[in-house]
Formats: C-alpha cells, sequence, structure tokens
C-alpha cells in the first residue's frame, strides 16, 4: 500500500512538472524600427498590433501617442480595444514626420512562421488615417527586410534584439 502511494504521488508530481513545460511560452526580445515620410502636420499616433492568422486583431503591442482621448481615431483597432480601462501595449509620444523612433518588443515565437503579423495604423489630428498603414508577416525571412508603408509610414523594420 504504501509503495502505491508513493507511486501516485510521483506520477501526480511528474505530470505536474510536463503540465508546467508545456504552459511555458516562449518569448523573444526585437527591435522594430519605424521611419515616417516627411509629411507637414501633427505628429502620428501609431498603434502596433498583433493580428491572427484569421486576420483579427489579438494583442496591442505598442501605441505612439500618450494622450487617450485620441485613440479612438484609430478605428480599426479601437473596435478591437473598446474602451478598457487598461491598454496592453507599452505608450510613447507621437512621432512627427520624418522622423524615426526603435522599440523593444516582445513576441511570442510560437506565432512565426504561422501566418501572424504586426500590423500599424497611423492616424493624424486633422488629417488621413490609414488602417493598414504597414504590415510585417512574422517570418524568419522578414527579420531585417524593410517593409515599406502606405502612409505616414515609410518603412518598418523588425530586427532581432
Amino acid at each position: 500500500m504504501k509503495n502505491k502511494l508513493l507511486l501516485l504521488l510521483t506520477l501526480i508530481l511528474v505530470a505536474g512538472v510536463a503540465v508546467s513545460f508545456v504552459a511555458q511560452v516562449s518569448t523573444k526580445k526585437y527591435k522594430c524600427l519605424i521611419q515616417l515620410t516627411n509629411y507637414k502636420g501633427e505628429g502620428a499616433y501609431i498603434v502596433a498590433s498583433l493580428i491572427n492568422p484569421d486576420d483579427k486583431y489579438e494583442q496591442t503591442l505598442q501605441i505612439f501617442g500618450d494622450n487617450p482621448e485620441w485613440y479612438s481615431e484609430l478605428t480599426q483597432w479601437w473596435k478591437f480595444h473598446g474602451k478598457r480601462e487598461t491598454i496592453d501595449g507599452i505608450t510613447g509620444a507621437t512621432i512627427s514626420g520624418g522622423e524615426r523612433a526603435v522599440k523593444v518588443i516582445t513576441l511570442d515565437e510560437s506565432k512565426f512562421n504561422k501566418g501572424y503579423k504586426i500590423r500599424f495604423e497611423t492616424v493624424v489630428e486633422d488629417d488621413h488615417y490609414y488602417a493598414k498603414d504597414a504590415e510585417i508577416e512574422l517570418k524568419t525571412e522578414n527579420l531585417n527586410t524593410k517593409i515599406e508603408g502606405k502612409g505616414y509610414i515609410r518603412y518598418v523594420r523588425l530586427m532581432n534584439n
């Protein structure tokens, strides 16, 4: 009886350890460079979002623009984010025409080469909104590659940190 109890406890411990290994997510930090075009006007509000293979928002990675009053102008992202009390991305200042910014973002390694992408939405006060200014497919071959923007973004680049 004592041996059976010891065996049962050992199996429970082994199963618990196995589950904890499966539940761990492997993440890695990447530098994300955003270079804007030489436009005139206010600084651009930019949101970088993780988009799943079904083209749905999964996570806010970064927001450039620290005044929440303007977040609703990023209309596609705002539909996902809604009026949550906290934002799951890190905020920072807007970026003006011709400027660049480099931020470090953390990505789940299991999202690479599986159809995920990072979408960059941009808006400038009293000017245009670009729902898909730039998108980077999370593929290992896209690391260090310039991805051209369609609006305020000249290009973005994702690099190993």
